[in-house]
């Protein structure tokens, strides 16, 4: 999918990954895949891998909240896992939340349950971090940790989508800073 997201791209042409929430844990099977093309991987509101070994797509503790709310091995789109007050804030609109509720897969409790390899030098390129709120801050403080710059932009874990320009504007804030 990421490759063929590449198609059109000039061969060897830099590539930046920007991985919001789990999606910041596949950081190194992607790197592992594109190889040297992964110039810089900013992490918004993101998990970050384990530092080393594999990493957990999900944690121990959090397993049993979503087997709990798993049917024929599919949990709800990701939007019936919380209560509805919870959900509603992230989005700007409900035509927004609409749009995004639509294209929201059901996953299988066995993504959840995947272990994430370790690629050892996968974070040798640029990295940054983008962190909205408090659910991410000890991430957030994990990146500064790791030497990477971070920058916070106030708002839910869905804030791309209520203040689009502040959220690029501190990735790009980061890329050019990593």
């Amino acid at each position: 999918c990421v490759r063929e997201s590449l198609r059109g791209a000039p061969d060897g042409a830099p590539v930046t990954l920007v991985l919001h929430s789990n999606a910041g844990l596949l950081a190194p099977v992607l790197v592992d895949g594109l190889g040297s093309r992964v110039d810089t991987i900013v992490f918004v509101d993101a998990g970050l891998p384990d530092r080393d070994g594999p990493t957990a797509m999900a944690s121990a503790e959090f397993l049993p909240f979503l087997r709990e709310k798993t049917v024929n091995g599919l949990l709800p789109p990701w939007t019936e896992w919380w209560d509805e007050a919870d959900v509603a804030v992230l989005f700007p609109d409900e035509d927004t939340r609409q749009k995004i509720s639509a294209e929201q897969p059901r996953l299988p409790f066995a993504y959840f349950e995947t272990m994430i390899p370790h690629v050892a030098g996968w974070d040798q390129c640029r990295c940054g971090y983008v962190v909205f709120n408090d659910a991410y801050r000890e991430r957030a403080l994990d990146a500064r940790a790791r030497g990477w710059p971070v920058r916070e932009v106030k708002g839910e874990h869905l804030h791309m989508l209520v203040d689009p320009a502040a959220t690029a504007g501190a990735i790009t804030d980061v890329s050019a800073e990593s």
